[in-house]
């Protein structure tokens, strides 16, 4: 791949390289993240931010998506790995919800397709939120009278609405409306004032390192699974991915390239959360994945650019409901 701005003969701070083309592999946040087998509405949204705090459905009452999940801290709980069911810790950590929706697969080892299938997954987990089965997170939900109506709200026409699945599909709905806009949106959308000069550096030294390659399109990554050590062998290889899931070699420490929308805020960092700041975070990106890895100085803009992806949060989308009882 090309090397590094220097190497290119540009100037430390010059972003007259920041042209139409390079921005043409990027888009800025959507207002909803539509799914085809899951159309989005208010109804099912309304419902579904319910569930997302719902702790009655987990084993002992006290853990709900937010625990893991806190949609007032960008979606995270700041934990190398979360603690769920009497303490168990888990053995990754617990990405962002926002924009997860848009990602191609979820999990780190992309074991769910979508996040309606994802939601499902820690109701059930026994380190997580413990419920023995499908069966009881069902009567769960329907020991709780004031679920009913939202439930028909949200699916009408249904015999018995009050399913696993569409209390998946509520939850989803809601998720695919947590997005957040950016000062990368508004530069996106053509403002070229919403970058100062360090942080268009930063993005052209994000882009011509080969960055962009994992972390490009509307999401700046999610959308593939990349070795990690890709160029130089990872230093802890205990988790070996992908690989666990599928059992081929091919995928031996193949992770999902996550997302930096509000990486900023969505530390510690990796799939076992063993780095806690922006700023090593690039270097070992930079280290092990690149062909040439990045100087000091551009290590220091492409930093400050990634400070520029974090967006404000939906306060009112976001607030906490009233439970039903």
């Amino acid at each position: 791949m090309c090397g590094l701005l220097v190497c290119c003969g540009r100037p430390a701070l010059d972003t007259e390289g920041v042209d139409p083309e390079y921005l043409a592999n990027f888009a800025p946040a959507p207002e909803v993240m539509e799914s085809k087998e899951n159309p989005f509405s208010e109804e099912k949204a309304a419902l579904g931010k319910m569930l997302y705090y719902e702790t009655r459905l987990s084993k002992e009452k006290n853990i709900s998506c937010n625990s893991c999940h806190p949609l007032d801290g960008y979606g995270v709980d700041g934990q190398p790995v979360s603690t769920g069911h009497k303490g168990q810790r888990g053995s990754r950590n617990a990405p962002t919800v926002y924009f997860a929706a848009g990602h191609k697969r979820q999990f780190w080892d992309g074991r769910a397709e979508t996040v309606e299938e994802q939601a499902k997954g820690p109701m059930m987990n026994p380190v997580e939120m413990a419920m023995a089965d499908a069966k009881d997170v069902e009567q769960a939900l329907r020991s709780i009278a004031g679920y009913g109506e939202w439930f028909r709200k949200a699916f009408p026409g249904e015999a018995q609405p009050v399913t696993l699945d569409n209390a998946a599909r509520a939850i989803g709905a809601f998720e695919r409306k947590l997005v957040t806009v950016s000062r990368w949106d508004r530069f996106l959308k053509g403002d070229k004032t919403a970058l100062n000069k360090e942080e268009q550096a930063g993005f052209l030294a994000f882009y011509k390192s080969g960055c962009v390659v994992c972390h490009g399109g509307q999401y700046l990554g999610g959308q593939v699974f990349m070795k990690l050590g890709l160029y130089k062998p990872w230093p802890k290889e205990e988790d070996t991915g992908r690989s666990a899931l599928t059992k081929k070699e091919a995928d031996r420490m193949m992770f999902k390239a996550p997302s930096l929308r509000n990486i900023e805020k969505t530390g510690p960092y990796f799939h076992d959360g063993s780095v806690g700041t922006l700023e090593e975070t690039v270097r070992l990106m930079s280290e092990h994945q690149l062909e040439r890895p990045v100087t000091e100085s551009e290590q220091k803009r492409i930093v400050a650019w990634l400070r520029s992806l974090t967006g404000d949060l939906p306060a009112a989308y976001i607030a906490a409901p009233t439970m039903p009882k």
